[in-house]
């Protein structure tokens, strides 16, 4: 049997709050997502967890007996994580990200960063899709370079603002097209970011131009499983302008779209996160 950390972690949060809604908030993830991570848990484990009671949750007496089990377990990790950074020379600040940042921002605040915090480090985590805070909820990453909407319970100031651009294959009828409107594409097979993406999921699926269900051909966790898919000729996929020169690939066309509102990228951190590396890195961007 192969239980994660995080499963353990959305099984404390919840028999703590007893309700899916706020142990939800509380974890950075969306409510669909949490419960189907909690059924996932279930049928690994081979027994009920907890009893569907009205208006929230009730432990299960399996469950009630796992729970101070599953605490120590995530207390004995996450101070093995505190004692693994604190062996660093000075320390190591760690950057989530989900997709390449470019545009000169990582060269810039690297050499800010690091005339501000001599002896720290910086180490770059690439988090996929399936958590949308970029490593912010779990506490694998101090910082992140993120697209809005963010996860609830952090920080965020934008550092970019740019259109979105379709991804198609290069034998796609519309890959000759120099703009194309949105209108367009309504009907395409999507490349879809997986459903613990939440919001974001939905920010690239262009829910927020259309009153109707996108067409959904494949799922992506990774960046590299999108372009994968838009070379396959599965569907077509939105991104950000920058990106589009970050991934170049054999057989990829981007092409912007018009009627869709922009894209922001932004750089994330934990609401009331007031540690000065995380200040400095936050002070050096560009």
């Amino acid at each position: 049997m192969d239980v994660h950390l995080r499963e353990l972690r959305y099984f404390v949060a919840v028999a703590e709050e007893l309700n899916v809604t706020r142990a939800s908030g509380r974890l950075f993830v969306s409510q669909p997502a949490l419960s189907k991570q909690l059924r996932t848990l279930e049928r690994q484990l081979g027994f009920p967890l907890f009893d569907r009671v009205h208006g929230g949750m009730a432990l299960t007496r399996q469950g009630r007996a796992l729970l101070p089990f599953a605490r120590e377990l995530l207390g004995r990790w996450n101070a093995g994580v505190e004692a693994a950074r604190a062996a660093a020379p000075s320390g190591t600040l760690v950057v989530g990200m989900q997709t390449a940042v470019g545009r000169g921002i990582q060269q810039e605040t690297l050499r800010g960063f690091r005339a501000a915090m001599p002896g720290w480090e910086l180490s770059l985590r690439l988090v996929n899709w399936t958590d949308p805070s970029a490593g912010l909820a779990d506490g694998g990453s101090d910082v992140a370079f993120v697209w809005l909407p963010a996860v609830a319970g952090v920080e965020t100031r934008v550092l970019a603002v740019e259109r979105r651009f379709v991804a198609l294959a290069d034998s796609h009828p519309l890959a000759g097209r120099e703009e194309i409107p949105f209108d367009e594409l309504r009907d395409e097979a999507f490349i879809a970011l997986p459903a613990e993406a939440g919001p974001l999921r939905d920010f690239w699926l262009a829910r927020d131009a259309r009153d109707d269900d996108p067409v959904i051909a494949a799922t992506a966790s990774t960046a590299d499983e999108t372009f994968e898919g838009v070379t396959g000729g599965l569907g077509v996929a939105l991104i950000a302008e920058g990106n589009a020169s970050l991934y170049s690939r054999p057989g990829v066309v981007y092409r912007p779209v018009s009627g869709l509102p922009p894209a922001r990228l932004a750089v994330a951190w934990r609401r009331g996160d007031h540690r000065p590396q995380v200040r400095a890195f936050l002070d050096a961007l560009p």
